[in-house]
């Protein structure tokens, strides 16, 4: 009989190998044919509820109430800041905007940093001015992210020259505001393997290092368009999502590896920044009145939530931070309000007849 984990794994290879005609179907279930099927459902749905349910559930509840106090203490007390002194960070995209913002913030805190970008000539720089200002090691390095093989020549480059990486923030994006049918289908290709699949190619390459030493911290800049969806944004939205979904999936299998204490995650969803020249001239034009904050700003509150652990954080106004926060339990009516608002748009109220 095969080990759980050996079926798996074939069960794995026979996924990716296709060969027509090979589906194979789960057989079925026959019903007892001497009991009549509701008093056969209603035996069965019984026995599950004493036999799985309930423990569980009770065991939930005696769990909870030591789990709720600490976390109740833990809200009240201030959150206690780790050092990521003399640690490694990669920070993706970090040629220009935010990214430059966190290479500066994370060698205040004395971290080494590696600046990879698409952009070498911006890389370059903020590497010179991290070394220059904050007297620590920097390197520029060139990298497309959404490229798996340039991603691991990148991890062999900074290994090679400044160690192994620490601290993996994986920053690099593609602003782009398409619908789904705008834009020509290898645009829409390039959105989704920069702002999705890269986060993929990173964490491969850098994770195993981290699991090794048991010792890391992941950091993902999604958007408050990973929360909160809204149209004409849609390929965007759709790769923030996703992120959103990669983030909490990884963290959970941490806490599943046992490594919840040594590895962390923080997702971001900032509601805009000033980076941009262009983007911020959008907002102007499309007078959608969306909190911009400064590069500056996002970072240092970035780099706080890394020293205490926070595993998602909304670096804006208080106001965005409580959209985030509700949106999940929002009437769809009050959303759709709420759109028409902020976008300026009066909404036409109409009676059934």
């Amino acid at each position: 009989m095969a080990l759980p984990k050996e079926r798996s794994m074939a069960f794995r290879e026979q996924y990716f190998q296709h060969v027509d005609g090979a589906y194979e179907a789960a057989s079925v279930r026959r019903k007892r044919p001497d009991k009549p099927l509701s008093l056969d459902r209603l035996e069965k749905n019984v026995r599950f509820v004493l036999v799985e349910v309930f423990p569980k559930v009770a065991k939930v509840l005696l769990l909870l109430v030591p789990v709720l106090v600490r976390d109740f203490v833990q809200f009240l007390l201030p959150a206690k800041k780790k050092s990521i002194s003399n640690q490694l960070a990669l920070v993706t995209g970090g040629g220009n905007g935010l990214g430059r913002a966190l290479c500066f913030r994370l060698a205040q805190e004395g971290c080494s940093v590696a600046v990879a970008d698409i952009d070498l000539v911006g890389a370059r720089r903020t590497a010179e001015e991290v070394r220059t200002r904050f007297g620590v090691k920097a390197d520029a390095f060139h990298v497309d992210v959404s490229d798996y093989g340039s991603v691991t020549k990148l991890k062999e480059a900074i290994e090679s020259s400044l160690g192994n990486v620490d601290i993996l923030v994986n920053n690099a994006a593609l602003l782009a505001m398409l619908s789904l049918s705008e834009g020509k289908p290898e645009d829409v290709q390039r959105i989704v393997n920069v702002n999705l699949l890269s986060h993929f190619w990173t964490i491969r390459a850098f994770k195993d290092g981290m699991v090794e030493r048991r010792r890391g911290h992941i950091v993902a800049i999604c958007s408050l368009l990973g929360i909160v969806p809204f149209g004409r944004t849609i390929s965007y939205c759709a790769t923030k999502f996703g992120v959103r979904g990669l983030m909490e999936s990884l963290e959970n299998e941490f806490y599943q590896d046992g490594l919840k204490n040594d590895i962390h995650t923080t997702c971001v969803f900032p509601a805009g920044i000033r980076t941009r020249k262009g983007f911020v001239d959008l907002v102007k034009d499309i007078k959608l009145t969306v909190p911009l904050s400064s590069p500056e700003y996002v970072a240092n509150l970035i780099v706080d939530a890394v020293r205490a652990n926070k595993t998602e954080i909304v670096p804006s106004t208080w106001e965005m931070r409580l959209v985030a926060a509700i949106y999940p339990y929002m009437p769809k009516s009050l959303i759709l309000l709420v759109v028409d608002t902020v976008l300026g748009v009066t909404p036409v109220l109409t009676s059934r007849e």
